[in-house]
């Protein structure tokens, strides 16, 4: 059995049975084929059915010497998501790594940005360029949605439901779910629309696609990167922001403002309520504020 067969396979299985996105399964992929670069490197010839525990903890451990604990965790997590897949489509009897545990890692606190520093950044747009008012468009829409970066770029117009204050998010596994928006946020969008999206030249296929490059395609993930650490750049703010970063900030704003986590849950699409705990973590002053508010001993 030869490594890129199974590999193809093995995407397969994650875009049709698991329902995972192509970002997800390109991570799955790059995970096996370090692991196959690794044993073409040493001259190590055995197939992903007769591949022992020793070989892969070599693997792992020369792997190591040259990337984060994180990383390393993300590594054997991926690593085990495909031999479990071998496992369960008969291909071999056990996981090797199962008995390989993942280094501590602790939990790593997302980035955020204060109200202030979210105005300033959008207000460093150039908006005298036709691009300048879909830049606006669409880092209003990131913080006032709390969207994923892939979610933006694959908005489209038939999924804003303005009328009802709501739009249409296709999320991770394309899982659906409806978010609020806020008036400003479908003000700057509507702008955008009718007086800038409305005068481009669209290329076929892209009709309905909200945010379009200048060629009248969908815009990259790259690029939205680049927008934002432009405009993080320009105004000479030292923190290092992503995309992300909007939708961290958009969650804890809203925790700081008294939303409930489970609200919070459902707009940002978590599917466990334990990854939206994350941003308890964030706002000590909120815990601090519940203890004095509700403990029969606060005073």
């Amino acid at each position: 059995m030869k490594w890129q067969n199974v590999l193809k396979d093995y995407q397969l299985y994650l875009k049709i049975e698991r329902g995972l996105s192509k970002n997800s399964i390109d991570n799955y992929t790059l995970d096996v084929e370090k692991l196959m670069v690794y044993l073409n490197t040493n001259n190590i010839n055995l197939s992903p059915i007769n591949i022992s525990l020793e070989t892969i903890q070599d693997f792992i451990y020369n792997v190591a010497k040259h990337i984060n604990a994180r990383s390393q965790s993300r590594l054997i997590s991926g690593l085990r998501s495909f031999f479990n897949y071998l496992v369960f489509e008969d291909y071999r009897p056990d996981n090797p790594l199962e008995l390989i545990e993942s280094p501590k890692t602790g939990r790593k606190l997302p980035d955020i940005l204060s109200e202030k520093e979210i105005d300033s950044i959008i207000k460093a747009i150039d908006l005298s360029k036709p691009q300048g008012e879909r830049n606006r468009a669409i880092l209003e829409t990131l913080y006032g949605c709390g969207l994923r970066v892939s979610e933006l770029l694959n908005l489209k117009i038939s999924d804003l439901f303005f009328d009802e204050g709501f739009i249409k998010v296709t999320g991770k596994g394309d899982k659906q779910r409806f978010v609020p928006i806020v008036d400003l946020t479908k003000k700057y969008i509507n702008i955008y629309i009718n007086e800038v999206r409305n005068h481009a030249p669209i290329k076929t296929g892209f009709e309905d696609t909200l945010f379009l490059n200048r060629r009248g395609r969908q815009l990259t993930r790259a690029m939205i990167f680049t927008i934002i650490k432009q405009l993080v750049l320009k105004i000479g703010l030292k923190k290092n922001v992503s995309p992300h970063t909007f939708r961290h900030s958009f969650a804890t704003h809203l925790l700081q403002n008294k939303a409930d986590l489970r609200s919070i849950q459902l707009m940002l699409g978590h599917e466990s309520i334990t990854t939206t705990e994350i941003y308890v973590h964030l706002d000590k002053s909120h815990l601090t504020q519940v203890i004095e508010q509700f403990h029969p001993r606060k005073s």
